[in-house]
């Protein structure tokens, strides 16, 4: 009988939002017995009430002695981990001090596991871990190009990201244009793009609350709200629809300040994922307006492939991650095209070469994603 290997997975918090990795991990247990470490993440702590949240969130976790095995709240074969960290990263001793730290704390759980695990890091947080601790493998599962995410201390995360494609046994990355990066660093990658759930997205859910009153049609945009979002696109729609919202949903991260004076918007705040499908069967129209620069032509949405399960007609930016799905949405490069392009659909639904090119949406199901990058950890 075949066994498998267990995993060690190095990631934001399970549970905190759908990342890729928790997607491909829940195909993947229990067959693979996972011990998820919840990590600080990356951003640089701020005197800031984000940055007071976090930490209350952390102190809560680190309360809790030891590591958690899976209740009702998780799935069967997963444990979770909260292991004490320095939340600073650009000093020498500061990292040195993680390294103890997480050696210490994470070495006795790994011991207890029936063979060494292969670890999986989706960030650069763990490159002084790579050949300390007793795992069989390496994994760098690059989804972003940390090195121009809004927010971060860039130069630290870029020095740390280059230590871990150095030593990591196999690299997978979630877009071509990641390839490319981590190829100028020197190193080959296997591409694994993301996947998509057409079942969740296309099954009747309860109804979301908080949108009787607004004025219809809905213009959608879900996750989370930064920098990112290109705010010249948004003003020239909001300013030029007759009727109608548009509808930002979720988390935000110091997004521009000038979106809170246009007019026709609606901020939700951060919204369930399991409420998601119900917000978009109240679209009209749903959208990703984001500027065009280095961070979003490396990153692939998890949302892409999620808008379009949805079956409502899909307006984005023309960037790299959406290129390949050109035929079964509208791209757009300009403000003007933007706002055309969205009253376009708002009078005519989804085009029916667009409906027909998503039929191929089957061939991206998670667990198909989850088989590939099974085959590709060779355990």
């Amino acid at each position: 009988m075949r066994t498998f290997a267990p995993l060690l997975i190095f990631a934001d918090d399970w549970g905190r939002h759908p990342s890729s990795c928790q997607h491909l991990v829940r195909q993947l247990l229990p067959n693979h017995p996972t011990l998820w470490v919840n990590t600080i993440g990356t951003r640089t702590p701020r005197l800031d009430l984000a940055t007071m949240k976090r930490a209350a969130v952390k102190l809560r976790q680190w309360s809790k002695r030891g590591t958690k095995a899976a209740d009702e709240h998780f799935p069967p074969g997963l444990t979770i981990c909260n292991p004490r960290m320095w939340p600073w990263l650009t000093r020498k001793h500061d990292r040195r001090l993680n390294r103890a730290l997480l050696h210490k704390q994470l070495g006795h759980a790994i011991n207890g596991l029936a063979e060494p695990p292969i670890a999986i890091t989706t960030l650069p947080v763990v490159a002084d871990l790579i050949g300390r601790l007793p795992v069989a493998k390496w994994v760098y599962y690059c989804v972003d190009d940390f090195g121009e995410w809004p927010g971060l201390d860039r130069k630290t995360m870029s020095r740390m990201e280059e230590t871990v494609v150095a030593r990591a046994d196999i690299i997978v990355a979630a877009s071509e244009n990641l390839q490319t990066r981590l190829k100028s660093m020197g190193r080959d990658s296997h591409l694994l793009t993301h996947g998509v759930d057409v079942e969740f997205w296309q099954a009747e859910h309860p109804t979301l609350s908080g949108l009787d009153q607004l004025e219809r049609p809905l213009i959608v945009f879900w996750g989370v709200i930064d920098r990112r979002m290109d705010t010249a696109f948004v003003q020239n729609l909001a300013e030029q629809l007759a009727r109608g919202t548009i509808v930002l949903a979720g988390p935000e991260q110091e997004p521009d300040s000038a979106l809170a004076r246009l007019p026709r918007i609606h901020r939700t705040g951060p919204l369930p994922f399991t409420s998601l499908p119900a917000l978009a069967r109240e679209a009209s129209v749903l959208i990703m307006p984001y500027v065009d620069q280095p961070v979003t032509r490396a990153m692939q949405p998890l949302k892409l492939k999620e808008y379009l399960a949805t079956g409502k007609p899909v307006v984005v930016r023309d960037l790299p991650a959406n290129r390949d799905w050109a035929d079964a949405l509208d791209l757009v490069s300009t403000p003007e095209q933007f706002e055309k392009a969205v009253k376009l659909r708002l009078e005519t639904g989804l085009a029916p070469e667009q409906r027909q090119a998503r039929e191929r949406l089957v061939h991206e199901s998670w667990q198909s994603k989850a088989k590939r990058f099974e085959e590709l950890l060779g355990g």
